[in-house]
């Protein structure tokens, strides 16, 4: 037990004194604030992927109606597989295993991981491969196609930026009322399977985190959504 020396002033005199015991031993030290992740609600969520094919509807020109099917796709993959903006944008053909309903995510510190495709997100990237992508390529949906390793293009063939996969999300979801972050379809996608009862390692698998603690904070955003419908359905939950 180390000692702690109390100094005190007598006629200006300073004279050290020894206590026994550190009376700040038990006090807690301050927690710093955990920032809870945003996240849409369902029918927001349905509203943004809906987004690109409402703001362009069949009868607009070849090359925006290939971009707002790139776009639906992108938004499908972003809430089924939780990815982040530069995985997206730097996923590879090879990666995609449509057959197998997966395909493979390079995150952080270019870790590999697996992440699952429902039906929806399949759906969305065979009708891309096949009617968008090629055109994509060309730039005007005729001629001569370039050439690209990489899933999700500009027209042209080109790389997409972050700041315009940040627009489009932005676009696609003004229709819910919100205005939505990829990232905030990546914690969409852990909300909602949190909600549905998934398991914490389960959903930290997909988002590719390397510690449980930071999966964690979804169970809060599960637990206030969970108490907000209790308060508002159960007869008794109300102060008569």
């Amino acid at each position: 037990m180390r000692k702690l020396v109390l100094r005190i002033y007598i006629d200006g005199i300073n004279i050290p004194r020894k206590i026994d015991h550190d009376p700040t031993l038990n006090i807690e030290s301050p927690k710093q604030w955990k920032v809870l992740p945003k996240a849409l609600a369902r029918d927001e969520m349905e509203s943004t992927l809906a987004g690109p094919l409402a703001r362009h509807p069949q009868g607009k020109t070849e090359l925006a109606q290939a971009l707002a099917l790139r776009d639906r796709a992108m938004l499908e993959v972003f809430y089924a597989g939780a990815l982040r903006v530069s995985e997206a944008i730097n996923a590879r053909l090879e990666d995609l295993k449509l057959e197998a309903g997966y395909m493979l995510v390079r995150g952080k510190g270019d870790k590999e991981r697996v992440v699952p495709l429902g039906k929806s997100a399949q759906d969305s990237l065979k009708t891309y491969l096949a009617a968008a992508r090629p055109k994509l390529l060309s730039g005007k949906g005729i001629g001569l196609a370039t050439k690209s390793p990489l899933l999700f293009i500009a027209r042209g063939g080109r790389k997409l930026t972050r700041q315009r996969v940040w627009q489009m999300v932005s676009a696609a979801s003004s229709a819910s009322g919100r205005h939505a972050s990829p990232h905030m379809l990546r914690h969409s996608c852990a909300t909602h399977m949190v909600e549905n009862g998934a398991d914490l390692r389960t959903v930290q698998t997909i988002l590719g985190h390397a510690d449980i603690s930071t999966t964690q904070v979804y169970t809060h955003l599960a637990l206030d959504r969970l108490r907000t419908v209790y308060q508002k359905h159960h007869p008794r939950a109300k102060a008569r």
